[in-house]
């Protein structure tokens, strides 16, 4: 059983950076793709970032240039995604999700809906005030 378990949201403001944490736990699956979602009061969940299993990552016009996304390859099983110059529309809910296994590229992935993601963190607040 695979489980995600996201930390590091919390309430900054705005133009200060954050870095969010997914460690992964339980894979089986060498080919995983991992992305962050969000999702803000009212609206619909939305991924903002994902790597692919070969290293290569995809971001939605909204973060690119802001956002990046690494992965710990002395601890194969933790994500992160350095939020940049943040902005009071990037408060939301931000989850990490995988699909396990994947074959798909990063932008293959960043385009997938969110029920295409089959193992999901219980999701950690962003809030960015003015």
């Amino acid at each position: 059983q695979v489980g995600l378990v996201e930390s590091g949201g919390g309430v900054v403001q705005a133009g200060v950076s954050l870095r969010l944490s997914c460690t992964a736990s339980g894979y089986i699956y060498a080919a995983v793709c991992m992305a962050w979602f969000r999702q803000a009061p009212g609206k619909e969940r939305e991924s903002v970032a994902v790597i692919d299993s070969d290293g290569n990552a995809a971001y939605a016009d909204s973060v690119k240039d802001r956002f990046a996304l690494s992965h710990d390859n002395t601890q194969n099983t933790r994500y992160y995604l350095l939020m940049n110059s943040l902005r009071p529309e990037d408060t939301a809910m931000y989850y990490c999700a995988a699909i396990a296994p994947c074959l798909r590229t990063a932008d293959q992935a960043l385009a997938a809906p969110a029920d295409e993601y089959n193992v999901w963190g219980q999701g950690t607040q962003v809030t960015v005030s003015s």
